[in-house]
């Protein structure tokens, strides 16, 4: 898997908005989050190409930039590794605690229902 820092992935994510997107793109998509400077930007586009987590495009003197990983597709495997590592790759641990600190809403609840639910059909 790509491991990649906060800020790689908030590029990236950024990218997962529209794409392929230039530099300039993403620069502006950024722009009202973050106060990174341009050149920030630009670096770390060329970590995540160095990564794998990006391809580029070179049209004239802008590059275009696309994506090699799905966002679902990372998360997931993001999502994976945080429970492995920090539950023993067991989930009720991590939602039990969510639900003692009281910070699952009632929307959260049904949803997780629904989830449960709709994975209990499928094994039936």
């Amino acid at each position: 898997m790509i491991e990649l820092s906060k800020a790689e992935f908030e590029v990236l994510d950024a990218v997962w908005l529209g794409y392929p997107a230039t530099a300039s793109e993403v620069i502006a998509r950024l722009s009202d989050d973050k106060e990174w400077h341009e050149k920030t930007i630009k670096t770390l586009l060329s970590r995540l190409v160095k990564k794998g987590a990006l391809s580029f495009e070179k049209q004239g003197r802008q590059y275009n930039y696309t994506p090699c990983i799905a966002r679902e597709e990372y998360t997931l495997k993001e999502s994976q590794s945080f429970i492995e590592r920090f539950f023993n790759g067991r989930i009720a641990p991590l939602v039990s605690g969510f639900a003692k600190s009281e910070q699952l809403s009632q929307h959260d609840i049904d949803e997780l229902k629904k989830v449960i639910d709709d994975w209990e059909k499928q094994q039936k």
